[in-house]
């Protein structure tokens, strides 16, 4: 059943026991320790700064600060509170329905692991998820939402069934990557299996002017695949051959669960990233007639509506 039963359809899930790991910072270079805790019902996903003593951030739309690569959740009026490259934790934390828990660091950075969100479910799932007290919200779109950038664009569009519903195109002049396309109808268990283990990728020319710029510092063959052309650098190659696509697609999951309660829509993503995304949710929540919110126990068992683990959109 997906790691819950028919009669827990609707409520709010945590984790059951706290649970971490330690990995280094893709783009900062930086060993950083990442603990996943049990929280309220009611309190959504937070980051939290260890280091910085235990301030906090809500993982919502209107949070994030910097998309450069990689989704960045700051205070705008406290820049030296940051966490960066929160999307495959988040992907992770809606893939496996989780509402409610703190995500605490004590670095500027969610580790990054393998580069997928496959790690992350694998604490999840070691950790052991639980119920409490409180029925969760679906965000339903009602209207389309598009926005575009050039030949890049992300929408939006009602969805009449009853699941999260995700397809993404991709086109890049490297020969191992090409065009690419798919599409999941996202149960949480073609989350498991269609999207969790794709890594993020990068093309050998660009490495250079990330690492001059600041950011990359951190990352490697072990956290990222790499491209030159027609060939893939890694020594294992792809772990499938769209993995690009999918990890793009991955990569929305978790900018999307920012929305602030579970999506019920059909999202399209068209050579589109972290920004666009993020201005997908700003749009959509600055039209009041483009959403609604309806109880989660009206959505149907197992699926990916549950997705989105954050707290209730502040323009409630």
């Amino acid at each position: 059943m997906d790691g819950y039963m028919p009669q827990d359809l609707g409520r709010r899930r945590t984790l059951k026991a706290a649970i971490g790991c330690v990995g280094v910072g893709v783009h900062s270079g930086r060993r950083v320790s990442l603990t996943l805790h049990p929280a309220q019902a009611g309190s959504g996903i937070l980051f939290r700064r260890k280091d910085l003593g235990g301030l906090e951030v809500s993982a919502r739309w209107d949070n994030v600060v910097d998309t450069r690569l990689c989704t960045v959740l700051g205070d705008p009026t406290r820049p030296e509170i940051r966490i960066g490259t929160v999307e495959h934790v988040m992907a992770a934390l809606a893939g496996c329905g989780i509402d409610d828990a703190v995500v605490e660091l004590d670095g500027p950075e969610v580790p990054i692991l393998d580069g997928s969100a496959a790690p992350f479910v694998f604490l999840i799932d070691c950790a052991g998820t639980t119920t409490r007290a409180g029925m969760a919200e679906v965000l339903e779109v009602m209207r389309p939402i598009r926005v575009e950038e050039g030949a890049a664009w992300a929408e939006l569009l009602p969805n009449g069934g009853d699941r999260f519903e995700g397809s993404f195109e991709i086109e890049f002049n490297a020969g191992a990557i090409g065009r690419q396309h798919c599409a999941e109808r996202l149960t949480p268990h073609a989350f498991r299996t269609g999207l969790a283990s794709a890594r993020t990728f990068a093309l050998a020319e660009d490495v250079e002017a990330l690492r001059a710029a600041g950011l990359a510092l951190g990352g490697d063959l072990t956290n990222a695949v790499v491209v030159e052309g027609d060939r893939v650098l890694n020594p294992g190659g792809l772990r499938r051959p769209d993995e690009f696509v999918r990890h793009k697609l991955l990569d929305a999951v978790g900018d999307l669960a920012l929305a602030g309660a579970p999506l019920r829509a059909r999202f399209t993503g068209h050579r589109s990233g972290h920004a666009l995304n993020n201005r997908l949710l700003r749009k959509l929540f600055a039209d009041r007639s483009a959403w609604r919110l309806v109880s989660a126990a009206l959505v149907g068992e197992g699926s990916m509506a549950r997705l989105p683990a954050a707290a209730a959109p502040a323009v409630l």
